[in-house]
């Protein structure tokens, strides 16, 4: 009775064993099914930007990025800027206008496809610094403030990673001199949180 018994238990600890091994193995394949491109947690981006798209574009300009919304979170995407004649990649308000274009434009077919949208939807006109503003202020058509929340963090993190020249914030401001300027930085939690986060570091 004891030797079936010790039979009945060994045989139950093997198929525990193989079970335990399938499970293991099936999480190694899955996981080699996430897509990579967006840094340290991928698994929370599903929205693996197209390359194909992104050699075409870059061939086309000047090489630059924008944010778009993916899922609740931000995603650089690849886009290029088209330098008209007289222009260069130093022509900061050119460049930031460019930019806040490409925002507006709707993702392509592919990025669509893929879960990219925007939250910029009305024209923004960007303009540079105005008297007795610091240098690197830009100020926008629409006062920053007025902007839905996942449309300015749109705006800042193009701006900081497109016009910022290193720094970790960009300057922003209304149209209007007494519309006062705000230093905007581009943060994790901002990626991440683009809707609840506030996106304002302090006073220019």
């Amino acid at each position: 009775m004891r030797r079936r018994t010790g039979a009945v238990r060994r045989q139950a600890t093997a198929v525990l064993l193989a079970a335990g091994a399938l499970v293991l193995a099936g999480c190694g394949i899955r996981a080699t099914e996430v897509p990579t491109e967006f840094g340290a947690a991928p698994s929370r981006v599903p929205c693996p930007a197209s390359a194909a798209d992104v050699a075409a574009q870059a061939a086309r300009g000047l090489p630059m990025q924008v944010y778009l919304i993916c899922g609740s979170q931000l995603v650089g995407v690849d886009r290029s800027v088209a330098l008209s004649d007289g222009h260069t990649a130093d022509d900061r308000v050119y460049v930031a206008q460019a930019l806040l274009d490409e925002l507006r434009e709707e993702p392509s077919q592919a990025e669509a496809k893929a879960g990219f949208t925007t939250a910029v939807r009305s024209e923004l006109r960007v303009r540079g610094p105005q008297k007795g503003d610091p240098a690197e202020a830009l100020r926008l058509s629409t006062p920053p403030k007025r902007l839905a929340s996942y449309a300015l963090a749109q705006v800042v993190c193009t701006l900081v990673h497109g016009v910022g020249a290193g720094a970790d914030s960009v300057v922003l401001g209304g149209p209007a001199d007494k519309d006062a300027l705000q230093a905007y930085a581009c943060t994790d939690e901002v990626r991440a949180q683009p809707g609840v986060v506030p996106v304002p570091s302090g006073p220019a």
